[in-house]
């Protein structure tokens, strides 16, 4: 048996919405747009000959077109809602105004103060987020089979997601930084039941796109 699994996990490609400043989230089921697919191609390029045993992604299309090549090159693939981002409830769908600032800034000093419960007005908290999660981990960990494994979700849940792998406080989440087709590559040892951390943040497969 496996003693180690390796997983590398991306953030999705650009869409128009994060080029405007649009927040998404759960609920917007945007497309990559001619970045994010150049972004997405790149890491391909750049990862395809990496054993990859499956795929894993959220539920929303920008997670399935990033690793698009991916899939069309016959690897399995399972997509999970509970890799979903996290729901901003009333305020997605819109560019943030001088009011919803206000309104974001004071939700992130709460979660950064320890309050991770609080949710997102009609959406979702960090402690929502990690709890849908949790399945999702438990069922990537308990094929060790599956040596190594690419998963692609969001950025606010990435954040959350590796606070829990690595077993820092959630408050923390937004120690990791993150940007589109961003990697983290982390390693499972399953003697200790621990995550390292080889890649943060990692984007030198996105070096050639400098000029796009």
């Amino acid at each position: 048996m496996a003693t180690k699994k390796t997983i590398y996990l991306i953030r999705h490609g650009e869409t128009d919405y994060n080029r405007r400043g649009v927040v998404q989230g759960s609920g917007i089921d945007s497309d990559l747009n001619a970045l994010g697919l150049a972004q997405a191609q790149a890491f391909f390029d750049t990862y395809q000959n990496i054993p990859f045993s499956k795929v894993y992604t959220s539920g929303l299309k920008r997670t399935h077109q990033s690793v698009k090549n991916f899939l069309d090159a016959g690897l399995p693939w399972e997509q999970y809602p509970g890799l979903n981002e996290i729901s901003w409830g009333s305020k997605e769908g819109r560019i943030p105004n001088n009011e919803d600032n206000e309104y974001y800034k004071e939700l992130m000093d709460n979660w950064q103060a320890g309050n991770v419960s609080m949710q997102a007005e009609d959406g979702e908290s960090p402690v929502d987020v990690l709890e849908r999660q949790k399945p999702v981990i438990d069922v990537i960990l308990s094929r060790p089979e599956e040596e190594t494994v690419l998963v692609a979700m969001h950025g606010r849940a990435m954040r959350i997601l590796l606070t829990y792998l690595l077993q820092r406080p959630l408050h923390e989440m937004d120690n990791f930084e993150h940007a589109n087709l961003c990697l983290y590559k982390l390693s499972y040892n399953y003697e200790t039941e621990s995550f390292s951390i080889e890649l943060e943040n990692d984007l030198s497969h996105l070096a050639q796109l400098s000029n796009f």
